[in-house]
Formats: C-alpha cells, sequence, structure tokens
C-alpha cells in the first residue's frame, strides 16, 4: 500500500516511493528505492521537501502509533494526486531571459547531478529508468515555455569538463523548443525531451580516455565512438517501458540526408522527423560548446555553416529549428549600425532579425562603451544588426559576463 507520511516519520528500511513537492526542492534525482543509509535520511530532513510517499509492500511501514497524511490503493491514484500539486506549483507564463536565467541555473546544476548520475548507473551496467527521467524534462520543457533561449544559452556556456553529461540538457531544451516550433502536441513534446536527454547514453560505454581526448581522435579511436547509437539503444531496451521515438532518436541520430551518416546510412524519408530533429539539435549544441580541444563557435555563424552543409539536415526540420533560436541566436556577437558591437541576450517575437542587444563596445571609437540594452523591434530603423561578427577575431574575454548580467536600461534607437 502507498503511503504518504511526514519527512519526520521516514526511517531507514522504508521504500521511498515520491517526493512531494517540486522536483527543484527534491535531494535526490530519483526516487522509488529502499532507505539503507541514515546520510540519505539525513539529507531529506534537510531539504525543504516536508512529505513523501512510501510503498509498505516493499519497505517497512510506519509504527503502530504513527498515522499517515493520507492513503492510496494504487500507484495510479498517488500519481494522479502528485501530478495535481505539480500543477498547482508550476508556472509556465511567458518572462524575459533576464527573469528566466535564475530559474534555469537552478534547473542546470539539478540536471547536471541528475545526468551525470543516470550515465554513472548505465556505465556499472544498471537498468536505465526512463521514468526517472520524466520530471527533469518537465522542468525543462517549463523552463523552455517560459523562455526558449535562457536555459539553452546557458547550457552553451557549460565547462569543458560536463561537456558530455550537460549536452543532453541543452539538446532536451533544444528539442522541446523545435517540438513546439513544429506544433507538435504536449506529449509529442514531452517524448522530444527525454528522446534528447537520452539520445547519447551510449557514451556511457566509451573508454573515458577516448571521451575526454583532448586532440583529434585516430580513425581507430572514431571507430569506437562511432558504437555509441548501437550501444545506447541497447541500454535503453532494458526498461520495457521506454518509448520507440526515444529509442530511435538514440539509434539514428548520427544518420544524414544524403545517407553518409551511420549507424545505418538511411536516408531521406527513412529518417523519422524525431531523428532529424535530434540531429539538428545535437550538431547546433556540440559546435557552439566549447570543448576540450576546441572553442565553441559563435551561435549565429554556427547556423549559417550548418545551412551550407548540403545533405546534411532536413530543410524543413533546420527551418524549423533557426525560427525557435532566432537567426541571431542568444549569444551571438554583431555588430550594429551605429558600429556599436553587442551580444543578443533575448528574443522578441517580432522578428527573427530584431532581437535584443546588448552593446559594449564602439567600433568608431575602438573603445568599451557603457553597456546598454537595445531592443532592435522598437527601433523604427534607426539601428538594426549589419553583421554578424567573429568573437575570436575580438577576443573579449567577458562575453558569457555581459550574456548574464542584469541592466537597467532598455533603449530602441541608437546614439
Amino acid at each position: 500500500m502507498l503511503k504518504k507520511i511526514s519527512v519526520q516519520q521516514l526511517t531507514v528500511g522504508m521504500h521511498l516511493k515520491e517526493f512531494c513537492g517540486s522536483w527543484m526542492d527534491h535531494p535526490f534525482w530519483r526516487s522509488g528505492f529502499v532507505i539503507t543509509d541514515p546520510k540519505d535520511l539525513a539529507t531529506i530532513l534537510a531539504s525543504s521537501i516536508r512529505e513523501v510517499w512510501i510503498d509498505t509492500d516493499k519497505g517497512l511501514d510506519l509504527a503502530k502509533d504513527q498515522v499517515a497524511v493520507s492513503e492510496a490503493e494504487s500507484a495510479e491514484q498517488a500519481e494522479a494526486e502528485l501530478n495535481k500539486a505539480d500543477q498547482e506549483i508550476r508556472s509556465i507564463d511567458p518572462v524575459s531571459t533576464a527573469q528566466e536565467l535564475r530559474q534555469a541555473a537552478k534547473i542546470f546544476q539539478h540536471s547536471r547531478e541528475a545526468v551525470l548520475s543516470m550515465f554513472e548507473e548505465a556505465r556499472m551496467g544498471k537498468a536505465v529508468d526512463t521514468g526517472h527521467a520524466k520530471a527533469l524534462v518537465e522542468e525543462i520543457s517549463d523552463s523552455v515555455s517560459r523562455n526558449p533561449g535562457a536555459l539553452i544559452s546557458l547550457a552553451r556556456l557549460k565547462n569543458a569538463d560536463d561537456y558530455t553529461y550537460m549536452h543532453s540538457v541543452a539538446v532536451c531544451a533544444m528539442m522541446v523548443a523545435l517540438a513546439r516550433q513544429l506544433k507538435l502536441d504536449e506529449e509529442q513534446v514531452r517524448l522530444a525531451g527525454v528522446a534528447g536527454l537520452m539520445h547519447d547514453l551510449g557514451k556511457a560505454a566509451m573508454p573515458m580516455e577516448v571521451l575526454n581526448k583532448p586532440g583529434k581522435l585516430t580513425d581507430a579511436e572514431f571507430a569506437v565512438i562511432r558504437t555509441h547509437p548501437e550501444r545506447g539503444h541497447k541500454m535503453l531496451q532494458t526498461d520495457p517501458s521506454v518509448d520507440p521515438l526515444v529509442l530511435d532518436v538514440c539509434l539514428h541520430h548520427h544518420e544524414k540526408m544524403d545517407g553518409s551518416g551511420y549507424p545505418k546510412g538511411l536516408q531521406g524519408h527513412e529518417i523519422s522527423q524525431f531523428a532529424k530533429m535530434g540531429a539538428v539539435c545535437d550538431v547546433y549544441d556540440a559546435i557552439t560548446s566549447n570543448r576540450p580541444y576546441k572553442s565553441g563557435w559563435d551561435p549565429a555563424e554556427s547556423l549559417r555553416k550548418m545551412a551550407e552543409w548540403t545533405g546534411h539536415f532536413d530543410p524543413k526540420v533546420f527551418q524549423a529549428f533557426v525560427k525557435s533560436l532566432g537567426i541571431y541566436p542568444i549569444g551571438s556577437l554583431v555588430r550594429l549600425s551605429s558600429g556599436r558591437l553587442g551580444v543578443v541576450v533575448d528574443q522578441t517575437g517580432k522578428s527573427l532579425t530584431t532581437p535584443v542587444v546588448r552593446v559594449f563596445f564602439s567600433t568608431k571609437a575602438n573603445m568599451r562603451i557603457l553597456p546598454e540594452l537595445v531592443d532592435l523591434s522598437k527601433s523604427q530603423g534607426s539601428e538594426k544588426i549589419a553583421a554578424r561578427e567573429d568573437p575570436a577575431k575580438w577576443n573579449f574575454p567577458d562575453l558569457s559576463e555581459l550574456l548574464l548580467a542584469p541592466v537597467a536600461a532598455t533603449t530602441g534607437g541608437s546614439t
């Protein structure tokens, strides 16, 4: 039987079925385990979680003199109550990038811990349970609903050492944004997010010295890396509840439209829409992220280069991807018609060519200027983007800080 109890009633030997409350407040990324370590009890008590569900059929029950908060005869009944409570605390009202960044940072950190744990368990040969990824995907999805750019731009700034794990989080967020751009239903959006989170699970089976090599791979090492889609597919099949869509993206996210991809060399219509989505999201995050052996490319320049790779991506999926990010994605370095340089910090929703830019450098005076936010959708033509700029050419050391730092004023004109 399932019982909702106070965390003060928890004891070693109880089977923790679910936490009550926001997933962001959970002390562990997953539930569904018997508490065996007193340290885990201390961790739960130190969190903001006040109530949990236990399964008395799989672990200890309450003492005879203790009373549960409530009881449920089935897992479905308990899940319905959890989902109802979750809906009451979730917020998906649109906000600015600056507003969402704080929450996105919390999701980013929690996601890192969850994905790291998931990869380590897979590496040890433990069965993969995709069901535990649902809450993580929902938090990421909610963040994307509030502001599509915040979490994606934050994930792009990940440490090179965290690439393997945070790449999965970034692809999850982009898959959610892309699925919504393609007008897919919410169940497909959720599955797209799970597929993005799980698409590289096979890298857990790769030799660490190859996976983290700080230089170019040899042909033999690349041949090993190319096995990760099939290895991941096999790992996911250990979970009987995994959706075929998730399996498909895991296996085929490196296929290309012209048939030159791997592992099956599929082409065109042989590749599912979701695998095509996975291919775009996977490549974009890979080329824009800092890696042990190279610095990430500028977001806008990355989209330009991807558009030139004939035969690689499905054109309709790629166009939708560009619309989901903007022609000048958050983090892009641009030069305005006034000669000022700035970094794109938000999209306005009015036009793909009129984002919000934080200007900070004058090319005319060749000097730094006081940072200022310029909303190009309000400039009425007096100010517009003249060109993309290569960050490597200018070598500004604080682009990340400029992207994330708050600035009080927003203008629509030039100086």
